[in-house]
């Protein structure tokens, strides 16, 4: 739900999820909250009551246009508004929702924000993208859509895919590289070169854990580092580092 469908949708139909869409795997609709107001001049904001500055999307054109969407599908979908009020999103939210539901309404907010009898009614959750503002909930929007349509088995052609990425299991990342292995004098791990997969996966699982250490000391803490396996990691390390 957006006073911008064309951005919305230009964006989501390239690349993976454009690949996706094509092949049925995914649908991504947008819907113009304009086209649902019951006035001709298709205004869907006011004066906030109380005064202040900027305008306020109404309640009613938002509700017309998610009450099309339910009856279209045949049920009450769960709704989510893009709001700097909400809860940070996560991995773990994007895992939640391909999990726990089909399909999902997503209504981008603009202006001062919207009615709150309309969130009050038909929202289910409200998620935040961060603490900042942005003019608008498109942006937010396109990134939970893509964070949890990339997760739909079959949109990407291997599940790890995504469970070696940052934060599936609580980790960043491990460093990635690719041709030419020397660039600028500077030359890929010889240990990715091996062709020793094992040796490979220490390596990866090694310089995560040290990537989160040092970048994310909040995610770090957060680790179950009990195995002898990371317990065996981390005694390397710590030598490595003490001799380097």
């Amino acid at each position: 739900m957006t006073l911008f469908p064309d951005v919305v949708g230009d964006m989501l139909c390239e690349s993976i999820l454009g690949r996706a869409q094509e092949r049925g795997i995914i649908r991504v609709d947008c819907h113009q909250i304009r086209d649902y107001t019951l006035n001709k001049q298709k205004q869907v904001d006011n004066y906030p009551y109380g005064g202040g500055h900027g305008a306020v999307m109404q309640a009613d054109p938002l509700y017309q246009c998610w009450n099309h969407i339910c009856q279209e599908a045949g049920e009450r979908l769960h709704t989510i508004y893009l709001s700097p009020a909400g809860t940070v999103f996560q991995q773990a939210d994007a895992k939640r929702l391909q999990r726990d539901y089909q399909s999902l309404i997503l209504v981008c907010g603009h202006y001062e924000g919207i009615d709150e009898r309309f969130i009050e009614e038909c929202v289910d959750e409200e998620i935040s993208l961060g603490d900042f503002v942005l003019t608008g909930g498109e942006i937010p929007a396109m990134a939970v859509a893509d964070a949890v349509c990339r997760l739909v088995p079959g949109v990407l052609s291997d599940a790890a895919c995504f469970t070696d990425e940052s934060h599936w299991d609580g980790l960043l990342e491990y460093p990635q590289y690719s041709r030419p292995e020397v660039w600028h004098d500077r030359r890929v791990p010889p240990i990715l070169l091996s062709g020793h997969h094992a040796n490979i996966a220490k390596w990866r699982r090694k310089q995560a854990l040290i990537r989160t250490r040092d970048r994310r000391p909040d995610l770090y803490q957060k680790l179950d580092l009990t195995s002898k396996a990371d317990q065996k990691l981390l005694k390397e390390i710590a030598l490595e580092e003490q001799n380097s």
